[in-house]
């Protein structure tokens, strides 16, 4: 299979186009590819694979050999372990292939397993550097493999193989009903436009890496088209780009990076041979001119009398072939030579393989032993390359090779340094979006001399240079009609010109109806102030959903009555907001007066323990309410000591629900999962901890992500965290009050008569309390002590840094005996710390505060507002912290208290 010289020869004299390969790539480029010249405006030169069998027929398990080990080389991007020396063994063999050599040769020595290293022809040597990539550890069974029409669609289904992944690839058919997910531009191509049609886009548009597979990245401008698109959509953490050869130049490369770095994903790429390309100036002219002074190509035959035309109608067949451009799963390339089970679709089965081989092979004339080619069409490739292969088994004594239809004009010269030899030109028959119009089959009829004598060699594949094929077996597009592949203009028709016998192969068609396709719900958009919120739009970005015109209040004593019978969770209703009175606002501002110096502290000493538990790039994630205020000021206080622009949005969590999982879907296709920390406020007896570490843990059983359950916290009195401010129990001043701290937005709401499976959790956005607004002024108190408190707050992480954090739960513990000795029996109507007490008196039943000794100027407010209520005070010396408060355990309409005079009602009009 020598190949001499190499193909890509004269366009590289004519026309100057170089290639370099990298040394240190598993194959040479031009080992790989040659070259000829398109009739395109566009690009003028094509780079024509000799692995792909595209242009060149080739033998097939050459290329499903270079299909998977690609395959495995995505893999590796995924985060398989794979032995490069196995890889590059692997690739040895191949090389030895293309590059030819004597297939007699005694085996030089054994690897590791016992097998020839020289195996004795080049389908033994295949077949050997097969098997030692499917016992590679590889298995991405959530990934996205993607790959390109028309070229790539084959080549993507092997490598999706290889990965056990789903598939689809890009299509340019246009089937009735089609629901598109997304289209992109493939620029230089002959036929621009790509769709995607899953019948099913919930796995598109879930958090898992894609792989996008094409033959050559030659600028990668369609990837980066590609990636766009599916990012906008939904986004993804990480892309892989799997191309037999990458020849993109330092500046195309940039841009990949610069689209990561924006997009906030990763981007990795691999391929079989890298290197660069250099085309010359004004090439398109020039390779205009060349062209038009070539002479006109010779007839591809002299034959007489036209080959025999022999059909094997299938299309009755039970099991039909569902379309890799609708979406399937994919298997593994070991269950035979590339085929897949018969529970999979889009493939053909071991035993169907092998009784369709022999059925082919009966159809072929008696007697004939000169080669066969198997000719797939436009985007059905990957099933035809499996029939070839099995014909190959099945015909050891024949050369088969494979090779499929284009719609790619080509400019054909017959000549051993140049990739296309000749062309057979006819009508389409595939239903396609541009409509009908010329496709092509290169190098498929016999090769001559300019001189109409045999070219002198052989050319790159082993075939006899003015051969040709004997046979051609064609497999159009499964469900094609028998009557537009015959008769005048038809493939056959062309075909029958250049071979003595043409079979074939009719396979049905699974194709969905027109209600087959799912439409997706349109993805949530987050939230921004001013439309949701208070706060500036740099500072956070709600992922909520805007429910403001709900009727969702009602209450404190409805509320509490549903929620403690079981009837209802605190999630799904909201409670009546209040605005504070004169005298309770003073001692807001009072409060925030004596702690912001310490709260400003905390935050510093938060902030540096969390960059540096994130490489200094953490995704802020606050969990809201109380959270969302602590997270604006992290992020403010990474920007402003460290010059950081760290990203900082808020989402939902639930006690009994959980955490909001579209919007950890949201996030995980946004950036990597181990950027992100999830921030609250405070802890109390670590409730909230636990139920973000169950809630994160059934996310990564159902969706495969895994997200880290550490927690960022100001205070961490309950001792449940390891990322904090202080441990102390002190006054948060953003704890005194409700939506006027924090920006003018509600309490979080699960209730699913407003919330879709596929929305955000939902919150009240309440804008017209904005004359009582302090969320930005809150704020403001704080950063404005950030100079002052800096080396305390360094010099408090550094210590922290070194210190033993391990949460002891002292807080849980002192619940449960809390709990016990006050005969409430439920840890969930015990809330602990100066936050908590405040909540259960502004929104829940209380039935009795807790106070330390020690703190009572510390929780003034808490003093006023139980007073307001006439619920007693009790003073508790061994208190673990400065407040608990009890929500009352046997819950009737008159434990609601006093008539509420803290607090008047938050509606228009209402005194504040």
């Amino acid at each position: 299979m020598k190949h001499h010289p190499w193909t890509g020869g004269f366009v590289n004299e004519a026309l100057g186009v170089r290639i370099t390969s990298d040394p240190a790539a598993l194959l040479p480029v031009e080992d790989l590819v040659g070259l000829a010249l398109r009739r395109n405006p566009r690009r003028a030169h094509l780079l024509v694979s000799r692995v792909l069998a595209k242009h060149v027929p080739t033998e097939p398990a050459l290329v499903l050999a270079a299909g998977e080990l690609l395959g495995a080389l995505a893999g590796a991007a995924l985060g398989s372990t794979v032995d490069d020396a196995v890889l590059r063994g692997v690739a040895g063999e191949l090389a030895a292939v293309l590059e030819g050599g004597d297939d007699t040769a005694e085996p030089a020595s054994d690897d590791d397993g016992g097998r020839p290293t020289a195996s004795r022809s080049p389908r033994a040597r295949l077949q050997y550097a097969r098997e030692r990539l499917w016992d590679l550890p590889i298995s991405h069974p959530g990934v996205v493999t993607i790959g390109y029409a028309e070229t790539a669609t084959g080549l993507g289904r092997l490598v999706a193989d290889m990965l056990g992944s789903y598939y689809i690839h890009s299509t340019r058919h246009a089937p009735a009903g089609a629901v598109a997910y997304g289209a992109f531009e493939e620029a230089h191509s002959h036929a621009t436009s790509h769709r995607l049609l899953p019948v099913d886009p919930a796995l598109l548009n879930s958090p898992a890496p894609v792989v996008l597979v094409d033959d050559e990245l030659s600028t990668g401008a369609t990837v980066i088209n590609t990636i766009t698109e599916l990012h906008a959509a939904a986004p993804h953490p990480l892309y892989v780009v799997a191309s037999l050869i990458d020849l993109r130049s330092d500046a195309d490369r940039t841009r990949f990076d610069e689209l990561a770095a924006e997009l906030g994903c990763s981007i990795r790429v691999v391929a079989l041979g890298t290197g660069r390309i250099e085309l010359g100036e004004d090439i398109l002219a020039r390779a205009e001119k060349l062209i038009g002074g070539l002479p006109e190509p010779a007839a591809a035959s002299d034959a007489a009398e036209p080959g025999t035309v022999t059909v094997l109608d299938y299309s009755g067949a039970a099991r039909r072939l569902r379309s890799d451009r609708f979406g399937n799963r994919a298997g593994v390339s070991s269950d035979y030579l590339g085929s897949l089970p018969d529970g999979l679709p889009g493939a053909v089965s071991a035993e169907s393989l092998a009784l369709v081989a022999a059925r082919i092979s009966a159809a072929l004339p008696a007697a004939e032993d000169s080669p066969v080619l198997v000719l797939g069409c436009e985007e059905f490739i990957h099933v035809p390359l499996t029939i070839a292969n099995a014909v190959a088994e099945a015909l050891p004594g024949t050369s088969v090779r494979f090779s499929t239809t284009t719609r790619s004009p080509i400019v054909p010269i017959d000549r051993p340094d140049y990739a296309i030899a000749n062309s057979v030109d006819f009508a389409s028959h595939d239903v396609t979006e541009d409509g009908p119009g010329p496709r092509h089959a290169y190098n498929v009829g016999p090769r001559r001399a300019a001189d109409g004598s045999g070219v002198e060699g052989s050319d790159a594949d082993g075939l006899g240079a003015d051969t040709g094929f004997g046979s051609i077996i064609l497999l159009p597009e499964p469900g094609t009609d028998p009557a537009s592949i015959t008769g005048p203009g038809s493939v056959t028709e062309a075909l029958r010109a250049v071979t003595g016998a043409v079979v074939v192969v009719l396979l049905p068609a699974d194709v969905p109806a027109p209600g087959d396709w799912t439409v997706p719900d349109p993805a949530p958009v987050p939230l921004t102030g001013p439309e949701f919120g208070s706060y500036a739009p740099e500072d956070v970005t709600w992922l909520l959903k805007d429910l403001r015109d709900a009727a969702l209040e009602a209450p404190t004593a409805e509320r509490e009555a549903a929620i403690q019978s079981g009837g209802a969770n605190y999630a799904e209703s909201l409670p009546m907001e209040y605005l504070p009175s004169a005298q309770y606002q003073d001692l807001y501002e009072e409060a925030l007066r004596r702690s912001a110096p310490r709260v400003a502290s905390a935050v510093g000493t938060v902030t540096e323990l969390a960059l540096a538990a994130r490489n200094r790039e953490p995704v802020l994630v606050s969990l809201a309410r109380a959270g969302t205020p602590i997270g604006i000021l992290m992020r403010r206080w990474a920007q402003r000591m460290h010059g950081l622009d760290l990203p900082h949005y808020t989402m939902s969590i639930v006690r009994g629900v959980g955490m909001d999982e579209t919007a950890l879907r949201y996030l995980a296709r946004t950036y990597s999962p181990e950027r992100i920390l999830f921030v609250d406020g405070w802890t109390g007896k670590g409730a909230i901890t636990r139920e973000l570490t169950a809630a994160l843990d059934r996310f990564e059983a159902t969706d495969g992500v895994r997200f880290s359950s550490e927690l960022a916290v100001l205070a961490d009195p309950g001792h449940s965290v390891e990322l904090f401010g202080t441990r102390e129990d002190y006054l948060i001043p953003s704890a005194c009050l409700n939506s006027t701290v924090s920006g003018l937005v509600s309490r979080t709401v699960f209730n699913k008569d407003l919330i879709a499976p596929s929305d955000f959790h939902g919150a009240k956005f309440y804008a017209h309390l904005a004359g009582a607004d302090v969320s930005r002024d809150f704020l403001t108190a704080i950063e404005a002590h950030f100079d002052e408190v800096r080396p305390e707050a360094e010099s408090a992480a550094a210590s922290l840094a070194a210190a033993d954090r391990t949460p002891t739960w002292v807080g849980w513990q002192a619940v449960e005996r809390l709990s016990e000795e006050y005969g409430i029996h439920n840890v969930n109507l015990v809330k602990p710390g100066v936050g908590e007490t405040t909540r259960v008196l502004l929104r829940r039943v209380p039935w009795k505060v807790l106070v330390h000794p020690g703190a009572l100027e510390d929780v003034a407010h808490v003093l006023l507002l139980a007073e307001q209520r006439g619920v007693p005070v009790e003073e508790v010396p061994d208190l673990p912290f400065s407040c608990v408060g009890l929500i009352h355990p046997r819950f009737t309409a008159g434990a609601v208290g006093a008539d509420g005079r803290a607090v008047a009602a938050a509606v228009p009009g209402a005194d504040a």
